[in-house]
């Protein structure tokens, strides 16, 4: 089995975030710092940062809901030095918990995009969270420069190729009467391409000129205040787990 394949499975993080590790040198195969091209095999002792990782003793992933901000990056790094989500104080405080694991986010919201974003220690459990394939509901309140039509309206909802890319249908409905050029929306979708729920509107002449995002599967934004930072209760965690291990993700 790769390394990187080995320790995403161990709950390490994703294969991106397991090379870094490998990279810097802190994992070990058999007492022996790793290389990226290792192999390992079932009666390899493997070690990160000194401690013994195995998928058979896994623990269980913690999630945790999160309200990105807007001017705020869902990445690491940025090379030209704008905020990432991981600047925020909830995500970076002068004191780590002793538990505070190491999270990656569940997906991506735009820099000009505000609302909830699901942190995962766990690359499988992210993985599947994003899979079209879970069902998994995105719901979004949006504010568009214009309005839909109704057939417009019915065309989103059975689906739409825009710009030669074709977008799952979406259930969408007005949410009050618009005052002036703008109409707020919520729109609900089961896929989550890139830039999805903008595309969608401009290829019916409407700009998007704020988006929030209010549910994420089960997972709800409120009652978080934006820049705060929840965790999913346990149990939680466990039903959902649960749930996606019967749909056959390895978790």
């Amino acid at each position: 089995m790769r390394l990187n394949v080995y320790l995403q499975k161990a709950g390490v993080g994703s294969r991106r975030e397991a090379e870094r590790l490998v990279a810097d040198e802190r994992v070990t195969i058999n007492g022996r710092v790793a290389t990226a091209t290792t192999p390992v095999g079932d009666k390899d002792l493997i070690e990160v940062d000194g401690k013994k990782v195995t998928p058979k003793h896994k623990p269980l992933p913690r999630l945790f809901r999160l309200y990105k901000p807007l001017d705020y990056l869902v990445t690491n790094y940025d090379p030209q030095g704008r905020p990432t989500i991981y600047d925020l104080p909830v995500l970076n405080p002068p004191i780590w918990p002793d538990d505070m694991p190491r999270i990656m986010s569940v997906g991506r919201l735009d820099v000009n995009s505000e609302g909830l974003l699901l942190l995962s220690s766990d690359g499988p459990l992210a993985q599947a969270l994003m899979s079209p394939e879970t069902g998994m509901e995105r719901v979004y309140r949006i504010r568009v420069h214009g309005r839909l039509t109704e057939k417009q309206i019915e065309k989103i909802e059975r689906g739409v190729t825009a710009n030669g890319v074709q977008y799952r249908g979406a259930q969408i409905r007005m949410e009050k009467q618009p005052s002036g050029r703008n109409t707020w929306y919520q729109i609900t979708l089961t896929e989550g391409k890139n830039r999805e729920v903008r595309k969608m509107m401009e290829h019916f002449g409407c700009v998007v000129n704020r988006l929030i995002r209010i549910q994420y599967g089960p997972y709800k934004l409120k009652p978080i205040t934006r820049g705060g930072i929840h965790e999913v209760p346990r149990h939680q965690v466990e039903k959902l787990v649960k749930r996606l291990r019967k749909q056959g993700y390895d978790l």
